[in-house]
């Protein structure tokens, strides 16, 4: 009789049966079997090998999503799930990552050009033809308001699009531009029809 032996699981079907195993119990139970196992395995998750604590983002919730364990969240990964489909969206992107979601020490509640030029290089997103208009532009979009100094505050209407209303449903790649459409009738009686 010949001795098989099994191939080593992938990473992705090592994931999916880890999801299908915690999907069927509460969300507790769910900590408590990440933490059983861990505990099982040896694994500090903090000192596993993943990159150093210097190049690691920090672990975070994003404020709206279910409580559970925190995950890894840098401002390229925000702008990839988030999906700022314009600047000034994108603007509110940064000020709402350093408000809420940066390291220690990389937060502030105000922004001002050059965080904006720094976070857009880091997320990939296209900088504007003109950086220094970035944030006048997204306060007259409503979602900044003036801070001290030059600087920039997210507002109410910035942080729930960011926290609350990104990604648009349906958005993938440019937005689609709105047109006022104009009524037939409205056409015809300019005409004198």
């Amino acid at each position: 009789m010949e001795h098989q032996t099994q191939k080593p699981k992938t990473l992705g079907q090592a994931i999916d049966e880890l999801i299908a195993a915690l999907s069927s119990i509460d969300e507790e139970s769910r900590v408590t079997a990440i933490n059983a196992a861990c505990d099982h395995l040896k694994l500090d998750l903090f000192r596993s090998a993943s990159p150093a604590p210097a190049e690691r983002a920090p672990a975070v919730s994003i404020p709206g999503e279910q409580a559970g364990p925190s995950r890894m969240v840098d401002i390229k990964s925000l702008r990839a799930e988030k999906q700022p489909t314009s600047a000034n969206e994108m603007a509110a992107l940064v000020a709402y990552y350093l408000a809420e979601l940066a390291p220690e020490g990389e937060g502030k509640p105000e922004v001002d050009t050059e965080d904006m030029v720094k976070y857009f290089k880091q997320a990939a997103f296209p900088l504007p033809k003109a950086p220094k208009m970035l944030l006048t532009n997204a306060k007259n979009s409503g979602y900044f308001d003036s801070g001290n100094a030059g600087g920039y505050r997210l507002n109410p209407v910035g942080h729930n699009l960011v926290a609350h209303n990104l990604p648009r449903s349906g958005s993938v790649g440019a937005p689609a531009k709105l047109r006022k459409q104009r009524s037939p009738n409205k056409n015809a009686k300019k005409r004198g029809a």
